[in-house]
């Protein structure tokens, strides 16, 4: 991977509007003059199913596909998928994940036949954050949920995540261009509240992380 290359590996479920958020970096670079190249992976099932994106930016990039190992940073919209992609991120990369934690429908079932299993079945944040520091020290949750309340639309998590991002010196797409890309994508609608979002969670990462890496303001 070349120094000036930035890669970063996109995670969520299905419905949590992760291609959205692709193609709104994908937008921005363009009007950046930044060429990105980005590959994208379903689950079984459009809502619930696990969905990734590897998206690549650089001028030598020919592949979206990220090693293994070598990614920049993880930007996750669930936290359990955070753990299920670690291994794409490089050693002292950055993640920034939603708190929210969806489990799946099978560890659900497996616990509601297995009463025994109630109080210990399901993974919890400390947990979750516990082995993602086994790999960086570098791991910032957001409570997405409540910005994206605060920023009147509960559909925005995915933008408060993305503006989480993007307060990162290493992250090469400015904060600006990300928000004429939300302004072009959204649904005219939806456009204010999205708008919020981006600035709200650039904001959360700004005052919670910045201190330990190297940012810029929101």
């Amino acid at each position: 991977m070349t120094m000036d290359e930035f890669a970063m590996l996109m995670c969520g479920v299905g419905g949590q509007g992760l291609v959205m958020l692709s193609t709104i970096v994908g937008n921005a670079c363009a009007s950046a003059g930044l060429r990105v190249i980005t590959g994208e992976q379903h689950g079984l099932s459009q809502r619930s199913g696990m969905i990734s994106i590897h998206l690549r930016i650089g001028n030598d990039v020919v592949s979206p596909l990220i090693p293994i190992g070598s990614g920049d940073t993880l930007l996750s919209l669930e936290a359990i998928e955070s753990l299920r992609y670690i291994e794409y991120l490089k050693d002292g990369g950055i993640i920034i994940s939603n708190s929210r934690i969806m489990h799946p429908v099978s560890e659900s079932g497996r616990i509601i036949m297995d009463k025994s299993e109630k109080s210990s079945g399901y993974f919890g944040l400390n947990e979750i954050e516990q082995r993602l520091r086994q790999v960086t020290g570098n791991v910032l949750f957001i409570d997405a949920p409540a910005i994206a309340g605060e920023a009147g639309n509960p559909l925005t998590e995915n933008v408060v995540i993305l503006g989480a991002m993007s307060v990162l010196e290493a992250f090469p797409v400015a904060t600006e261009e990300l928000a004429k890309s939300v302004e072009k994508i959204v649904p005219p609608k939806a456009k204010d509240a999205n708008l919020k979002a981006l600035k709200l969670g650039a904001k959360a990462a700004y005052e919670r992380f910045c201190k330990e890496i190297p940012c810029r303001m929101p």
